[in-house]
């Protein structure tokens, strides 16, 4: 791999955050909590859902010299496909080993990395011991070795038993749909006969984070965000998104331009947050926030979950993001200790490696850690090559197909996203006095949904002309249709699915 200095590091980060060329392809990654059909509150073993996804196999994936690490569970750097796969999961060598007893979690070690931040360590007892009672057990299913559904989407597992489904990137809204539909009946199927079933919620509403995925990466992560209380591990192993992926777009200045849909994305995040809302209750009780898993961002490292200055250039804007959030990890082949030294940027890692690599002093970072180091990385519209939206909450049944619809509809059609920026912009009053203000939107959708005044009137302004986008389009009734019943039953009276699920734990 490459030796970096500073300025390579901006430059490569400039050259894979955004691949430009015509807005055309569309994607979509579905995490979902996994539960007991009769007792939602029990935790689902490792080994039982190893053994219910089963019948989706686990193929073993080719290395790939672009791909990076994955940011919750791993992911790789897919060379601009939207819906692929998320971003960097680290490989693999055998898959996620699992025990056929339920009082064992999974371990299994994560496929050989780069050196460690201070060169190859001689004691190898923690990968020995990482490594130590393999046996035949079932697999869950690992960026390594995925599921594969039967559109030939992957299938991969959280480090809290989530599942996720990642989608082909597709040329047609239509297609994309009816692709991911069949492939979670596949799913639900597979589940259901073992007893389980999938839960398109924002947060665990009543079980612990409990991880069951034993990996180094995970490990340092942990580490890195205990160091700021319980929330990491809140997001790690108890929260399920919709995450929509769509292209970059052109060099232009147009509304086919990446500058343009970057500007639009974050303006219409909040929207997006309020709108399908869908986390509002922890430990069995609400916590005030109609999504609880956006509260758990607002939480964390600021530096790595908030967005980006939007003043510039978005690939400047990234490149000083990414070179000035701390490192969570750094992989090392001869060690199951992952974790960086607190408050190490990755700028001052460039900088300090620079200075010598002799014993006892820093490596040199390389490229390949400058990727792995991106896939660390949170902020709720993340460019990876294309454009990944963070920021929803997973959606009961396939209510995920809503956002994916309302999102690619704003984006699409040039009318309809000019409406929405209109729209959207005086919520953005004041935003640039301070960060403070630039996140309130956010936090003010997290908290209150779309009974915010300002933001349920922006959100009835967005779904009424991303319906006539739709139109436009010429997409199928059925996804018409599910926008129109999701704006009549909550669009329309400023609520959100957060609502249903206080009513009815009340």
């Amino acid at each position: 791999m490459t030796v970096i200095d500073e300025d390579q590091a901006a430059g490569h980060i400039h050259g894979i955050c955004l691949k430009t060329g015509p807005p055309r392809r569309t994607g979509v990654e579905l995490e979902w909590l996994v539960r007991d059909v009769r007792d939602p509150a029990l935790p689902v073993a490792a080994g039982r859902l190893a053994a219910a996804v089963a019948a989706f196999g686990a193929a073993e994936r080719e290395p790939d010299g672009n791909r990076g690490a994955r940011d919750r569970g791993g992911a790789e750097q897919n060379r601009g496909d939207p819906g692929r796969v998320k971003p960097g999961r680290e490989k693999q060598s055998r898959g996620e080993r699992v025990p056929d007893r339920p009082d064992r979690e999974a371990g299994d070690q994560e496929k050989r990395g780069r050196d460690g931040l201070y060169g190859k360590s001689p004691d190898k007892r923690g990968q020995q011991a990482h490594n130590a009672g393999k046996r035949d057990w079932p697999e869950l299913p690992t960026t390594a070795r995925p599921g594969i559904l039967p559109s030939g989407a992957l299938l991969t597992t959280e480090p809290g038993g989530q599942l996720e489904l990642s989608s082909q990137p597709a040329d047609s809204l239509a297609g994309l749909v009816d692709a991911t539909v069949a492939d979670l009946a596949a799913l639900r199927a597979a589940l259901a006969a073992d007893g389980l079933e999938l839960a398109g919620i924002g947060l665990d509403p009543l079980r612990s984070p409990r991880r069951v995925l034993d990996l180094p990466r995970y490990a340092a992560m942990e580490e890195f965000f205990d160091r700021g209380g319980p929330w990491g591990r809140q997001m790690m192993c108890g929260t399920a998104s919709v995450q929509v992926c769509l292209d970059a777009g052109d060099d232009s200045d147009g509304p086919d331009g990446y500058r343009h849909r970057w500007r639009l994305l974050h303006a219409a995040g909040p929207v997006l947050v309020a709108a399908f809302a869908n986390s509002p209750l922890r430990d069995g009780k609400p916590t005030g926030w109609v999504s609880s898993r956006q509260q758990v961002w607002t939480q964390m490292d600021p530096r790595r979950t908030r967005p980006p200055r939007l003043n510039g250039d978005p690939r400047a804007a990234w490149a000083s993001y990414a070179l000035d959030a701390d490192l969570m990890c750094v992989r090392n082949p001869d060690s199951a200790d992952w974790s960086a030294p607190p408050g190490l940027t990755l700028r001052d890692w460039i900088r300090a490696g620079l200075r010598g690599s002799s014993r006892g002093q820093p490596r040199h970072p390389t490229t390949s850690d400058l990727e792995y180091h991106l896939s660390t990385l949170f902020p709720p519209v993340r460019p990876r090559g294309h454009f990944e939206l963070r920021m929803i909450d997973a959606q009961p049944g396939d209510g995920w197909i809503v956002p994916l619809a309302v999102t690619a509809a704003l984006l699409a059609d040039a009318t309809a996203g000019e409406a929405a920026l209109a729209a959207l912009t005086p919520l953005w009053d004041g935003s640039a006095a301070s960060d403070s203000a630039a996140i309130e939107p956010w936090v003010r959708a997290a908290r209150f949904g779309p009974a915010d005044p300002a933001i349920g009137g922006a959100s009835r302004e967005c779904f009424a002309v991303a319906r006539e986008a739709l139109d436009r389009m010429a997409v199928p009734a059925s996804i018409a249709a599910a926008v129109d019943a999701f704006s009549a039953q909550y669009v329309s009276k400023d609520r959100c699915p957060a609502d249903d699920l206080i009513e009815e734990f009340a």
